[in-house]
């Protein structure tokens, strides 16, 4: 079985419940199962090579989803490009995984000018017979395919890199999907009732939803527009039952104008994950949303949820600051160095192994065999586990902060941070220094509307919860963090920007004690 076929038996469960709630219209199950098959038949008339990878570089759209469960349908393995990324780094992923068709919207097909590949266009202006809805439109009838390949083949290669490291391209098998699908409804309770509000690009979180949504006969709704506001009307004016989103979007949503619980009156399940959120910001979600927060950890080579945090698991306030418990066909542990398998309450290094785990970093044999040694994925996550089976995690193994001989986690650090009520967001990290090694730095967004703090006040109350040692030496005030294309801050370009402006004070220091010495001589 794969998983495409959960779509099908959907289909044929369910055939007039509608699939896809989107500003240019709706499409039913049996309508959309018609267009998928089409389309799957298109696919493999360009190319009947099974496994060849298929690129789709496109926004959030019913056309979208339509060539993704075509790739799926068809026994193709899945490039996402992400629209909002360079040229250079889109080339650079199509040279490396050689996709034989490329499907993109009119908007970002100059980003890929000049790769090869079959162009596939999701919308139909003045693309003639090379529009999706063409290729559908000739392959209109066309039979379901029937797939034959191993659970361990190739279903997705999803590109990683986050704010550290260069990205890899990791190899989702089908088993990795059927396990994120199956923990999905397990861990959320989808039913056919549910109106998944897509706030997060299908290029990333958003596509492990597509799937468990569809098995259970429930509908996707697309955003008329793109922001918070846009989010926000698609759970007001369209009855959006659930949804996964970053923490930053959540914090945009809650700060609104003229906003509150009523603009989400069917809202059952708000799920965010792709980077932590202080328990001062969750206290703060639950006490706008109501308890339905949720969390999911994993990692590209462990799709969304090698575990989950429900909402009823944040009413033990010890939760706050985990990440859950370790989903089914998965096993996760605590490693230490020398590989052994520590017990509760050590912290050592995330490792996992199961179904859910990759089977490797495209064409990059030297990087799979030092992440997956002996059978655990090395997730290069540092946390522990309690007693009770709850994941805690501390921080990037590589992010760790020593200074002084002491390790500061800068979690920690943000979580005392976002206490205070000022603050929007923070990040923290770690920047040279001849006395301590290295000394514990903090960027911080202010809230709008608020009375600005001092930097010494910030650092003071960060000392009053956590001691002198992890209490950052300076605070960098920024209008706005900088992030990624799905919203997580750049913790690497914080630091270089905070780098970058110690060296100029320090010019500058130079420069001014330089000239005072000489106006000094005689």
């Amino acid at each position: 079985m794969f998983p495409i076929d959960l779509f099908w038996r959907a289909a044929d469960r369910c055939p007039d419940n509608l699939a896809i709630d989107a500003p240019d219209g709706c499409l039913t199950y049996r309508e959309l199962a018609a267009r998928v098959a089409a389309a799957a038949a298109g696919l493999l008339a360009l190319d009947a090579a099974p496994q060849s990878r298929v690129g789709i570089c496109a926004g959030n759209s019913a056309a979208h989803l339509v060539a993704l469960l075509a790739v799926l349908a068809s026994g193709k393995v899945w490039v996402p490009l992400n629209p909002k990324s360079t040229r250079p780094e889109l080339r650079r992923i199509v040279d490396a995984t050689e996709p034989s068709i490329l499907v993109v919207d009119s908007a970002c097909a100059a980003l890929l000018d000049g790769a090869p590949g079959a162009r596939i266009f999701t919308d139909a202006a003045d693309h003639g017979s090379d529009a999706l809805s063409a290729m559908i439109a000739r392959h209109a009838g066309a039979a379901r395919p029937r797939l034959d390949l191993d659970r361990n083949a190739t279903q997705a290669i999803k590109f990683t890199g986050g704010t550290t490291g260069a990205p890899k391209g990791v190899m989702q098998p089908y088993r990795a999907w059927m396990a994120n699908i199956v923990n999905q409804i397990h861990a959320w309770g989808f039913d056919a009732e549910d109106r998944y509000v897509m706030a997060a690009p299908i290029t990333h979180g958003t596509s492990t939803y597509v799937l468990p949504i569809l098995a259970q006969g429930g509908c996707h709704v697309i955003l008329d527009g793109s922001g918070a506001e846009a989010v926000r009307a698609a759970f007001r004016d369209r009855r959006g039952t659930v949804s996964f989103m970053p923490p930053t979007l959540i914090y945009m949503l809650m700060a609104l104008p003229g906003t509150s619980r009523g603009d989400y009156p069917a809202l059952r399940r708000l799920i965010y994950g792709g980077a932590p959120m202080p328990p001062e910001k969750i206290r703060q979600a639950r006490a706008f949303f109501g308890p339905v927060v949720g969390t999911t950890y994993g990692q590209t080579e462990a799709p969304q949820l090698l575990t989950v945090l429900r909402p009823e698991d944040f009413q033990d306030e010890r939760n706050l600051a985990s990440v859950g418990r370790t989903t089914w066909f998965s096993e996760v542990g605590i490693m230490a160095p020398d590989g052994t398998l520590l017990p509760p309450g050590q912290t050592g290094e995330v490792v996992a192994r199961g179904d859910l785990v990759m089977t490797g970093y495209w064409r990059r044999p030297d990087l799979t065999e030092a992440t997956i040694i002996g059978g655990w994925l090395h997730t290069g996550d540092r946390g522990l586990i309690d007693e009770r089976g709850y994941l805690y995690l501390k921080d990037r193994l590589r992010e760790v902060v020593i200074t002084g001989g002491f390790n500061v986690y800068p979690i920690d650090v943000e979580n005392a941070l976002g206490q205070h009520p000022a603050v929007h967001e923070c990040a923290v990290f770690g920047v040279p220094d001849e006395k301590w090694g290295e000394a514990v730095h903090a960027a911080v967004q202010l809230r709008e509307g608020c009375q600005p703090p001092s930097e010494s006040e910030l650092i003071a109350f960060v000392r009053e919860r956590l001691g002198p040692v992890p209490t950052p030496k300076r605070i960098h005030f920024h209008e706005s963090l900088p992030r990624s294309s799905v919203g997580k801050v750049l913790k690497n370009t914080v630091r270089d920007r905070a780098l970058a402006h110690a060296s100029v004070t320090e010019s500058a220091t130079a420069s001014a004690t330089a000239s005072t010495q000489q106006g000094d001589q005689p």
